[in-house]
């Protein structure tokens, strides 16, 4: 135990390994909901020759991406705690999944996609062995990077309060003016989202009594409390059809607790075959789009982590920065390797933080837990996210008290600084926030005539960023 706690510094952090197991169990908890949803996005989608990923139709082919998804997730996490002493979880990354599965793999084979997403992360690896993603992440102005943190928190409470089905989508949306409302019809419908609403009094009640283990209390409580409401309402997987149903995962005993892997996506990609497919200024612009959102959701999410955990110093720069940027490159690559698609930190790792974790052992055991998960997949599928996604709205408010530390009379700051925190719920996207919050500083500095107060760096970035908004345009001009 000694050994353990000098390794990982864990006294030095003022932890203890309790806190530590708990934080990762609690991590582990609020984004296993990636072993079931990954094959459900990627599994469905044909590729330009009408094939699936795996090589079989689904659902066929939609246990061995689950088995491949929690593969690399847990061997990219353990990583992440051993190298870089991080409380900060990887796995296939939501959003980049969509865009591999309906916007890359529709324009090439399933191989040849997964080869893309492998050059990207060797591209990324090259930028945090040169310097370079480090050097971005210097120069991004302190109170810029407290304001991604607080947009990080409201993304992720958004994120919960969604994925709870307490917040809808309007289905005539196109015909409103109100894009989301309130449950289904403007009103809370169904036990599932009553199980929800219980998690979330539970978490917080447990919260403010200053409990130990509140979060994970609260998830494995609600999860009983889901399992028992199913038993006897049987209201099935939620969608369309049944709008009052379970989100993602129906909260029942399995029949079987373990379960034999297929790792059949494991090794299936072709490293320059896209370039002979959509020709060379397609497969680099397309690189292009996938590395700017991994390059800065993994800068933001870091940042978060270390902002709740109490890590960042004076400059809002987390320990050992370079040695996490070098393990979210390498688990991007991975998850072309593994045929899963790209992997990158996760921000439900701020559930993690909020029930103590400050170190990379509660990565390991979070790690561990991925990796018991391609057995145990049955077991893993009966936590509901009404169950688990309660504690993203909790850690959304501790994020949120960060947003203390900006300067809302220096407007230098304040509006990059608004429009970064609006942008990530209302987009949806860590990436859009901070890139209209880098060009707004930009525009900012140089109306007023402080052209000399930008970083170089932030010049070529904002650039990019203007890229990244103007890519379709751009990619049907050159191509």
């Amino acid at each position: 135990m000694r050994r353990v706690d000098k390794f990982f510094k864990i006294s030095e952090r003022g932890s203890t390994v309790g806190r530590e197991v708990r934080g990762g169990v609690v991590t582990f908890f609020t984004m296993a909901y990636i072993i079931v949803l990954n094959p459900l996005i990627l599994g469905f989608a044909k590729d330009v020759d009408g094939g699936f990923l795996g090589g079989t139709a689904p659902p066929g082919n939609l246990p061995m991406i689950a088995a491949g998804t929690a593969l690399v997730a847990g061997v990219m996490t353990i990583l992440m705690g051993v190298v870089a002493n991080y409380p900060l979880a990887l796995a296939t990354g939501l959003g980049l999944n969509a865009f591999v599965a309906f916007s890359i793999a529709s324009q090439m084979t399933w191989a040849d996609a997964m080869g893309l997403i492998v050059l990207e992360g060797i591209v990324i690896l090259v930028l945090v062995l040169t310097g370079f993603r480090e050097a971005v992440f210097h120069a991004v102005p302190a109170q810029l990077k407290i304001a991604i943190s607080v947009g990080i928190g409201l993304f992720i409470a958004l994120i919960g309060f969604v994925d709870a089905g307490f917040v809808r989508r309007i289905p005539d949306a196109a015909n409103t003016t109100v894009p989301v409302q309130l449950g289904p019809s403007g009103q809370l419908q169904g036990w599932p989202v009553v199980v929800f609403v219980i998690g979330l009094a539970l978490v917080i009640a447990l919260w403010v009594r200053k409990v130990k283990g509140a979060i994970l209390i609260s998830i494995l409580v609600t999860t009983v409390i889901a399992v028992v409401v199913e038993a006897i309402g049987s209201f099935g997987a939620g969608g369309a059809k049944n709008p009052t149903g379970w989100g993602l995962t129906v909260p029942k005993f399995p029949s079987k607790i373990f379960d034999s892997p297929d790792f059949g996506t494991l090794g299936q990609f072709n490293l320059f075959d896209s370039f002979a497919s959509v020709g060379a200024v397609s497969a680099i612009l397309l690189i292009f789009t996938l590395m700017l959102a991994d390059f800065f959701d993994t800068m933001g999410t870091m940042t978060a982590i270390g902002a709740e955990a109490g890590l960042l110093d004076e400059d809002g720069v987390p320990p050992n920065t370079q040695r996490i940027l070098i393990v979210d490159s390498v688990a991007a690559a991975a998850g072309g390797l593994g045929g899963v698609s790209s992997n990158t930190s996760y921000i439900e790792s701020a559930a993690g933080v909020g029930e103590g974790a400050r170190t990379g052992l509660a990565s390991v055991v979070t790690g561990v837990l991925f990796l018991l998960a391609i057995f145990l997949s049955p077991l893993v599928a009966v936590i509901p996210s009404e169950a688990a996604v309660p504690a993203l709205v909790l850690v959304g408010f501790l994020m949120m008290q960060q947003v203390k530390g900006i300067d809302w009379d220096d407007l230098d700051i304040a509006i990059p600084a608004f429009l970064t925190i609006v942008l990530m719920p209302f987009t949806y996207s860590i990436t859009v926030g901070i890139g209209a919050g880098f060009l707004a500083y930009v525009l900012i500095k140089i109306v007023r005539g402080r052209v000399r107060a930008i970083h170089p760096l932030l010049w070529l970035i904002s650039l990019l960023f203007v890229l990244y908004f103007a890519i379709h345009p751009v990619t049907a001009l050159l191509t």
